[in-house]
């Protein structure tokens, strides 16, 4: 038990510190988010296809969220991953959360354990729901998801320009392997 408190704890500094670091970039513009989001739509299972790697997912893969919508705007998010190889232990990591009010539902706060929470921004989904990004406030953390593990480069490069578009660096993402011939390719994790 006390191993547990001590990785929570250590997990929170983690989190406060880069939550702080993250809200430092150098891009003072703020994100724009996706007009309306349609929280049924959205539901469901998202692979990180690329990501700005941190503690909490760098090396990852097979990753991906499941996101859930509960009575009243609030939500469960759910993400899972592999350290470093398709033969490790998946591991789950539960996020609870909120839609914020007067925002198209394109902004959530979501907290790993209480008193943390943190912005979740969804800048872009296509109109099919396949594909979208997720941002955070100061630029430090960035998502591309898809609702299948592999998409085409053409997509994905389009993807990396919304980004760009929005202020973020892309040369600081990097592809999530979802499949094993992937690992160790130029630009994955």
């Amino acid at each position: 038990m006390e191993k547990i408190s001590r990785a929570i704890l250590a997990t929170a500094i983690g989190i406060l510190g880069i939550a702080l670091v993250a809200g430092c970039a150098a891009d003072p513009r703020p994100l724009t988010t996706a007009p309306a989001v349609e929280l049924d739509r959205y539901a469901g299972r998202w692979y990180v296809i690329a990501n700005i790697p941190y503690f909490a997912e760098r090396g990852n893969v097979g990753s991906y969220f499941d996101i859930d919508f509960q009575a009243g705007g609030n939500l469960i998010d759910v993400y899972t991953g592999q350290a470093k190889n398709f033969d490790a232990p998946a591991k789950s990591y539960l996020l609870n959360g909120y839609v914020v009010p007067g925002t198209g539902n394109a902004h959530w706060r979501e907290s790993p354990f209480w008193p943390v929470y943190l912005s979740y921004l969804i800048l872009y989904v296509d109109p099919d729901y396949q594909t979208a990004l997720v941002g955070y406030p100061g630029r430090g953390y960035g998502w591309v998801l898809a609702r299948q593990p592999v998409i085409d480069d053409a997509t994905y490069q389009s993807l990396l320009h919304r980004m760009q578009d929005q202020g973020y660096d892309i040369g600081l993402f990097r592809r999530v392997a979802q499949i094993p011939v992937q690992i160790g390719n130029p630009d994955f994790q």
